[in-house]
């Protein structure tokens, strides 16, 4: 018998500066009734689905940013939100800045059960960009100035009858991510972003080179973890800043099974069957056979590079 879920990856056109969070949560209602009508049982949302992708604006003053945060989940803005899921009878996933009672500040997403119940947090681990205004960019990308890294680890869950796992944009190009949830089975990954079009410090870059090196860590994380991988962006201009769309679910065999093709508002509804990550991990992905871990320490040791460990034949 298969374990058919039906995801829905949602993605979010632009969302500007000026936009209230009730704007956004309209929208996103709006996306979870165009799931659920298209027989979706699970609806992804991308990264900071709430808000325009603040990190590109500078605040002097740190606290200034603390109104793009979420001081409780749900809260009076997203209630709204879960009780809609709730209703239509949809899990769902989706990210978000927390502020924690703390004064803590992550970049989260959360898992929710068809009954409108938080089951699973994960916070961003891999921030990428810079703390100070920095003038020689094109354009700013402050998130290790308005977030710490991720404290929680990279867990799997039991949920919606599989193994799932988060992880958040820049995680995707970190092989790391996805073996760590790989040996612990991870059957599904859900991944929300929100990528620049345009790299900051290499105007030779363009944006079909960041879909392809999007397309390549998503593609090459399920495969050679044999695990399901959906991809969820926001997309389009935002107070004249562009990011890329490419919304999709691959395989555990690494192949695209659809993308969306526009940058507005927009669900990609595909049946995932949970059971076709079973091969992999059974033959070439089999790692309890397969893994040797007594040659891959410098994995934990080692941040950065270091001196190369070859010796001259002989010595």
């Amino acid at each position: 018998m298969s374990r058919l879920i039906t995801v829905a990856a949602a993605q979010l056109g632009p969302i500007q500066r000026a936009d209230s969070r009730k704007q956004v949560i309209d929208r996103m209602i709006a996306l979870l009734e165009k799931a659920k009508a298209q027989g979706a049982t699970f609806v992804v949302f991308p990264e900071l689905a709430l808000t325009t992708f603040f990190p590109r604006w500078y605040h002097e003053d740190r606290a200034e940013a603390d109104q793009w945060f979420e001081r409780s989940m749900p809260g009076p803005d997203t209630q709204a939100l879960f009780d809609k899921a709730k209703e239509l009878g949809l899990a769902m996933s989706f990210g978000y800045a927390e502020l924690t009672p703390e004064g803590r500040h992550f970049n989260s997403s959360i898992l929710v059960d068809r009954g409108g119940r938080i089951v699973a947090k994960y916070r961003k681990i891999h921030l990428p960009g810079h703390v100070e205004f920095d003038a020689e960019r094109t354009h700013q990308h402050l998130e290790k100035r308005y977030f710490e890294p991720g404290d929680l680890g990279f867990p799997v869950w039991e949920f919606e009858g599989g193994l799932f796992g988060m992880a958040i944009c820049n995680d995707r190009r970190w092989p790391e991510t996805y073996r760590v949830m790989g040996l612990q089975g991870v059957e599904m990954v859900v991944l929300g972003y929100n990528t620049p079009s345009a790299n900051s410090q290499s105007p030779n870059e363009t944006a079909a080179d960041r879909l392809f090196h999007h397309r390549l860590s998503v593609q090459a994380g399920a495969y050679q973890n044999s695990t399901w991988v959906v991809a969820v962006g926001k997309a389009g201009t935002e107070d004249g800043h562009h990011l890329f769309g490419g919304t999709l679910i691959a395989a555990p065999d690494g192949k695209i099974v659809g993308e969306i093709d526009h940058e507005e508002d927009g669900v990609l509804v595909h049946p995932c069957d949970l059971d076709d990550t079973r091969f992999g991990k059974a033959t070439i992905f089999d790692f309890i056979r397969h893994r040797r871990v007594e040659h891959y320490g410098l994995i934990t040791e080692r941040t950065g590079v270091g001196a190369p460990l070859g010796k001259p034949e002989g010595a």
